[in-house]
């Protein structure tokens, strides 16, 4: 049996989890769709990982209800909850080679049954011929994949990653983070994931659950999450961004400092706040009848590989640094340091 063949739902409803004073869980409530795979993003000690925990049954909670499927795993002890899960560490037996690694969670099956699936497992993780190596042997990204091939032998419906690739250099990890997410599609099964990483969350999430101190603060793809984030830690915590402070609002525009912005026309209704902007929203060199057209002055380019990031202060902020991202070859066409530049009102985000 493979893991698509019972991957089931999870859900989270009201997770409430503290130590001693500290509140590490406050009402947490998650819907993890069959054959889903969902990143838990934010920074150390949100309680991401506590959540992971108390999913797998490694922490009870104070309050609140767990389901796999329709089956309520709230109070079930580890060993009965159906799960696979990778941590951080990896935690390979270092005394026991790889076949006895894989083969450590398939209690029940016969001598034959577990060599077969040890050899499927290793087939499937691009690692067939290493049953006999031991974990000193292997790579940091090898250690990576028997441990995986360890959580999915059992056929589990539901997969649990614990920072998986926080141990493994840039490139490896880019490359694993791309295999494991073709692997996981292929399997169908549900995975949830924690991580601080941003750039692995959008890379291998359906969906992405940002928390912070506790509590989700958005829930959505990965697209919805960088284009319209919910609150200003997700805008911050996700990607780049420009925050342009306004202290009044008439007629769809506002003020900042000397300047008056145009707003899209769906923008909230706060009457003060902030405006929020990616870097790559902003136009450089816009048409003169462009809306939010305004001088600024270039302060400082940071040359990126395939970007360059610009430091700006528009004349009439001073004092106000402001990013733009644009492409390295129309660097040479700026000219000067003195440059037009536009905050299309479409890409402009009020935040009360």
């Amino acid at each position: 049996m493979t893991p698509a063949d019972h991957a089931a739902s999870l859900r989270v409803r009201d997770i409430h989890k503290r130590f001693g004073h500290f509140t590490a869980l406050d009402g947490v409530s998650l819907d993890i769709a069959a054959g889903e795979l969902v990143c838990l993003l934010g920074p150390s000690g949100c309680g991401k990982t506590t959540l992971l925990r108390c999913i797998a049954g490694l922490e009870r909670q104070d309050g609140g209800s767990l389901y796999i499927g329709s089956r309520d795993i709230s109070h079930l002890p580890p060993q009965a909850r159906d799960y696979g899960i990778l941590f951080q560490s990896y935690a390979l037996f270092p005394n026991l080679n790889v076949e006895q690694n894989i083969a450590y969670g398939l209690a029940g099956a016969s001598r034959e049954q577990a060599r077969v699936r040890v050899a499927e497992m290793l087939e499937l993780v691009g690692l067939a011929g290493s049953e006999r190596k031991y974990p000193g042997q292997l790579s940091g990204g090898q250690q990576q994949r028997v441990a995986l091939a360890r959580a999915l032998a059992p056929s589990p419906s539901l997969l649990l990653l614990d920072e998986p690739m926080s141990a493994l250099d840039a490139r490896v990890r880019e490359h694993l983070c791309t295999e494991l997410r073709h692997l996981q599609r292929r399997l169908g099964i549900t995975t949830l994931m924690v991580t601080h990483n941003q750039d692995e969350a959008m890379l291998m999430a359906d969906r992405i659950a940002v928390i912070n101190q506790g509590r989700v603060e958005q829930y959505g793809t990965p697209t919805e999450i960088y284009r319209q984030p919910a609150t200003p830690f997700v805008a911050e915590f996700v990607g780049q961004g420009n925050w342009l402070p306004f202290a009044s609002r008439q007629n769809g525009h506002v003020r900042v400092g000397g300047l008056e912005l145009r707003l899209p026309e769906i923008a909230g209704s706060a009457a003060s706040g902030r405006l929020f902007c990616r870097p790559e929203a902003i136009a450089i060199d816009p048409a003169e009848q462009q809306d939010n057209r305004f001088r600024a002055q270039v302060r400082e380019i940071t040359f990126l590989g395939n970007r360059c990031r610009m430091s700006f202060e528009l004349e009439q902020l001073p004092g106000h640094p402001l990013l733009a991202e644009l492409d390295p070859e129309r660097l040479p066409r700026l000219g000067s340091p003195d440059i037009w530049v536009a905050l299309p009102p479409h890409s402009l985000q009020v935040f009360a």
